[in-house]
C-alpha cells in the first residue's frame, strides 16, 4: 500500500473523482482539521456545554455543534464547485455558487452528547451532483444511489477520514506532524458474518416484533437458533459504531419503534443514513430500513428520518427478512 496523502489520492482517476470533486473533498477535509483543533482544546477554549437553544430537530445544541456547522458553511458556501449546502443543524438549505457542480450535505458533529465526556464524535458528509445553475431545495431530493462521494471524519484517539468516491472505501489517518491525512488502509471489506451488534437497548419495550425476535436470538447466543454468542457494543455516536463495523464487521440497528409512532425513524436519511449506507455497501455490507434498501429511498424532505439496519450482509438480510 502506497502512503498517499489525501491530496495525492485525490489526483487519481478512480471512481467518481474529477478535479472539481477532489477540490470539494479537500475543502471538507481541511475544515475538519480546524474542527479537530477546536475539539482538542475542549474546556481550555470554553467550547464545551450547551449552546442553550435547539436545532431544527428540536434537539438542544452543543456549542461545538454550532461552531462546527459554522466552519463548514463558511468554507463551502464560497467554494466555486459547490452549488448549495444542507446541514442537519439548519432548517433550510444554504445557497452557494451559481453553476457549482456539487451539493454537499453534512452532520457537522455526530454524537455531540459525547463531547462533554471526552468521547468520540465525528463529521459525516454526502456529496450529490447539482441539478441546476442556481440550486433549489428540490435539487437535494435525490436517492442515495446518486451520491458521488460520502465519508466521515472520526475525532478519536487518532483523527481519521473514511472516504468513498464509488471505488471502494479507504482510511486516512491524520498526521499531526505534517498536518496531512495519510492513506493507512484501502479496499476495506465488511465480513458477511459477525458476532457483534450495536443497538440502544433502552428502547427495547418500543421495538417492533421482528427486532425483538432478532435481538432475543442474539442475546440467547449458543442456546438459540444462532448457535453462537454475540457481543453488544454501543458508542452513542453513529460515526464510532460504523467505524467499528468497517474495522471488524458487525451490525448497527436504530430501528423503527413505537415510542413515537408518528416518527418514521430516528436517523436522518440525507445526513446520516445515505452516506453511511454508501460506505457500508462499498465495503460489501448492506443497509436497509428493515423493509427497503436505504440508498433507493426517494427523499421528500431535507430532514426526513428513516430506520437504519446496517452492516454485515448476512445479519442485515436476516433481520430484514424477519420484517417481511
Amino acid at each position: 500500500m502506497t502512503n498517499y496523502t489525501l491530496s495525492q489520492y485525490l489526483q487519481q482517476q478512480t471512481g467518481n473523482l474529477t478535479p472539481e470533486l477532489a477540490q470539494v473533498i479537500s475543502t471538507i477535509a481541511d475544515t475538519c482539521k480546524v474542527i479537530d483543533q477546536t475539539l482538542q482544546k475542549g474546556a481550555l477554549a470554553g467550547v464545551l456545554g450547551s449552546a442553550e437553544h435547539e436545532n431544527v430537530q428540536g434537539e438542544t445544541q452543543k456549542k461545538l455543534d454550532v461552531i462546527s456547522n459554522d466552519y463548514l458553511i463558511d468554507a463551502l458556501k464560497v467554494h466555486p464547485q459547490v452549488g448549495g449546502l444542507a446541514s442537519e443543524e439548519l432548517d433550510e438549505f444554504t445557497p452557494a455558487q451559481e453553476n457549482g457542480q456539487y451539493l454537499v450535505l453534512f452532520d457537522p458533529l455526530d454524537g455531540s452528547s459525547n463531547i462533554d465526556i471526552n468521547m468520540c464524535v465525528g463529521t459525516i458528509f454526502s456529496i450529490l451532483p447539482a441539478k441546476n445553475h442556481v440550486t433549489q431545495a428540490a435539487d437535494f431530493m435525490q436517492a442515495g444511489t446518486q451520491q458521488v462521494a460520502a465519508g466521515y471524519v472520526l475525532y478519536g484517539p487518532s483523527t481519521m477520514l473514511v472516504l468513498t468516491v464509488g471505488a471502494g472505501v479507504v482510511f486516512f489517518t491524520f498526521n499531526p506532524d505534517s498536518q496531512e491525512f495519510v492513506l493507512t488502509a484501502e479496499n476495506i471489506q465488511v465480513a458477511a458474518d459477525t458476532q457483534e451488534f450495536a443497538i440502544n437497548a433502552s428502547n427495547q419495550r418500543h421495538w417492533e416484533e421482528p427486532v425483538k425476535r432478532y435481538i432475543d436470538e442474539l442475546l440467547a447466543g449458543k442456546t438459540s437458533t444462532r448457535a453462537k454468542d454475540f457481543n453488544m457494543r454501543w458508542v452513542a455516536c453513529m460515526v464510532g459504531d460504523i467505524h467499528r463495523i468497517l474495522c471488524r464487521s458487525g451490525i448497527f440497528l436504530y430501528p423503527y419503534d413505537l415510542k413515537d409512532p408518528k416518527k418514521a425513524g430516528r436517523l436522518r436519511l440525507m445526513y446520516e443514513a445515505n452516506p453511511m449506507s454508501m460506505l457500508i455497501e462499498q465495503a460489501g455490507g448492506a443497509s436497509t430500513t428493515g423493509r427497503v434498501r436505504i440508498l433507493e429511498i426517494e427523499p421528500t424532505d431535507l430532514h426526513q428520518r428513516v430506520p437504519v439496519i446496517i452492516g454485515s450482509k448476512n445479519e442485515v438480510e436476516l433481520v430484514t427478512g424477519y420484517h417481511q
